[in-house]
């Protein structure tokens, strides 16, 4: 089961994301921040509050992906 283990912030809606199968990717959200829930994360001060579950990533305002889309959209880094 794919997970993710470690996160960072890059700049922008850019993430650092490191899976538990050791591949690290480059993971751009701008294109994916739509809707009443993942809109609310174009705000800046919004999209830097998040944590990891046990699985994934989720933001303070309860959003959440799923980790295979974060590796499918994510640049090999």
């Amino acid at each position: 089961m794919l997970r993710v283990i470690d996160v960072d912030y890059i700049k922008d809606y850019e993430l650092f994301i490191t899976f538990n199968d050791g591949s690290k990717k480059i993971v751009n959200l701008k294109p994916y921040l739509t809707g009443e829930v993942f809109g609310e994360l174009l705000d800046k001060d919004k999209f830097v509050q998040y944590g990891l579950t046990r699985v994934t990533i989720e933001w303070a305002n309860g959003a959440d992906l799923a980790p295979e889309f974060l590796y499918e959209i994510g640049i090999a880094a």
